[in-house]
């Protein structure tokens, strides 16, 4: 079976998806963070972000899968762990513009794929229901306000151990909502076949409840 979880930064996706995969027992993909760990070695190598050939081919030629350490699943790029270093702000401000290219978004989809291909997964980002997972079973759309979203990612920030201020993260947000949404393939959009769901009145237990509900009643 393969679930989709689409929606924009901050509505929760990748803490149902994670609760939901341990639930069910189905494996977890974090696209965001695949796209992430290609922006920090990006960075890294001093690439510029305009420069859409040697990112593909950076994409092409890295590494990048999944493993689970003492219970806690890790990305790791070229056998580096990066699961601590894709969420800071420097990563944040320039993985929109990194992964918008569509020969960018091309080789990474196909990377998910090929992940999806021999398991039950779980699968969440911007647009698993349209281009990654496009036969999905099911196909959710998580969202919440923007002052809600804001919240909970200067929480994550400041749990992480980075500063934060609300009203810069909102602007960043909004940003990166409508570069998401602006770009030629893979953007963010509600489709005709997602289930929606406000998370910003549930906490993540309920939303995971309303979840599970939907899948076996079928």
């Amino acid at each position: 079976m393969k679930i989709a979880i689409d929606g924009p930064a901050g509505a929760g996706k990748s803490t149902v998806a994670k609760a939901l995969a341990q639930t069910l027992g189905f494996v977890y993909i974090d696209t965001g963070a695949m796209y992430r760990a290609l922006t920090w070695k990006v960075l890294q190598k001093g690439i510029s972000i305009q420069d859409t050939s040697s990112i593909y081919e950076l994409a092409a030629s890295t590494d990048i899968h999944f493993e689970t350490r003492s219970g806690i699943q890790r990305i790791i790029c070229d056998g580096e762990d990066l699961t601590d270093v894709i969420r800071s702000p420097e990563v944040s401000a320039q993985v929109s513009a990194i992964a918008s290219p569509p020969m960018v978004r091309e080789i990474m989809v196909r990377k998910q794929q090929i992940m999806a291909e021999t398991c039950n997964v779980i699968m969440d980002g911007r647009d698993i229901g349209e281009q990654v997972l496009p036969d999905a079973e099911f196909k959710f759309y998580l969202t919440a306000g923007l002052q809600e979203r804001a919240r909970r990612r200067a929480l994550e920030m400041e749990s992480q151990g980075y500063e934060s201020d609300e009203n810069v993260i909102k602007k960043e947000i909004e940003n990166r909502d409508r570069m998401d949404s602006d770009r030629e393939v893979g953007a963010l959009k509600i489709l005709n076949d997602s289930i929606v769901i406000d998370t910003g009145t549930y906490n993540a237990g309920e939303v995971l409840a309303q979840i599970l509900s939907i899948i076996r009643e079928e």
